[in-house]
């Protein structure tokens, strides 16, 4: 087995999630899903200023809605996903790299939220509107604009096709001195690591939650050894499929404990007819 660094003690694993703590921003997606996470009102603010509503009332709200039981092998998590008054459903989805704000991906963000909508018996034309956001941290287009709204047209006529379909890309890396509005409020705000430095009041003071008080400060550290976890349980799945190492070496390599792996081990067994 290969020889590797020494896991770092819980002293040095804290210590790692405060400093990480300290440079997280909105625009981070692990912090971004904890700002959201059981804060309808935040939420609501946030689709308010991007969707320029300001009466809409959002109705449900929930992060990290799992979507892997519709597509099998490509399944998705959507960041937080909204419900407002009028039955229209809002994904909002932050991406730090390009390659994960293509089109297509836009596409089957769309897609997905369509088959999720559409239970048997039901009407196509019962299908909500659908708002698929994703804030960006560069200018995917390359054109200086706040905001990027997608929709489908009817060449031929040149109107828009109605069919309830939008897709809004926000440029993350926008800025213009001149521009005093709320949605360049909320680009600046998502790209601020302190809450001093934010200029909208309810980003701020969720933040100011998360990263100043003694609560929330344990909550974000401990949903950050979760996720580390979570990835070590991954790992430790991969490992047993490969069947190369002993579970005693795949504790080792993850920080698992033996008990944990051996518990991997026998969820991964096949069921017996």
């Amino acid at each position: 087995m290969n020889q590797l660094k020494p896991l770092p003690t819980p002293e040095e694993e804290r210590q790692r999630n405060l400093e990480q703590l300290a440079n997280y921003r909105p625009l981070d997606d692990d912090f971004m899903r904890e700002l959201f996470r059981n804060n309808l009102e935040l939420a609501q603010f946030v689709l308010r200023i991007i969707i320029d509503k300001p009466d809409l009332k959002l109705t449900k709200e929930e992060t990290q809605y799992d979507l892997q039981h519709l597509f099998g092998e490509r399944s998705i998590c959507l960041d937080v996903v909204g419900v407002d008054s009028e039955g229209q459903q809002y994904d909002f989805e932050v991406q730090r790299q390009d390659k994960g704000a293509t089109p297509q991906r836009a596409r089957y963000h769309s897609s997905a939220m369509d088959v999720d909508n559409l239970k048997a018996k039901k009407q196509f034309s019962d299908l909500p509107n659908t708002y698929v956001i994703f804030i960006t941290e560069n200018d995917f287009f390359g054109k200086g604009k706040a905001v990027y709204p997608i929709e489908r047209m009817n060449l031929a006529t040149g109107e828009p096709f109605h069919d309830g379909e939008h897709i809004l890309y926000i440029n993350g890396a926008y800025e213009n001195k001149e521009d005093t509005s709320d949605l360049a409020k909320l680009i600046h705000d998502f790209r601020c690591s302190k809450a001093e430095d934010m200029l909208l009041p309810p980003l701020a003071n969720r933040t100011r939650y998360f990263k100043e008080t003694p609560e929330g400060v344990e909550y974000m550290c401990k949903a950050m050894e979760d996720r580390i976890n979570e990835k070590m349980v991954g790992v430790a799945v991969r490992l047993l499929q490969r069947g190369r190492d002993t579970i005693e070496e795949i504790a080792e390599l993850t920080g698992l404990s033996v008990n944990q792996v051996k518990e991997i081990q026998e969820q991964l067994k096949p069921v017996s007819a």
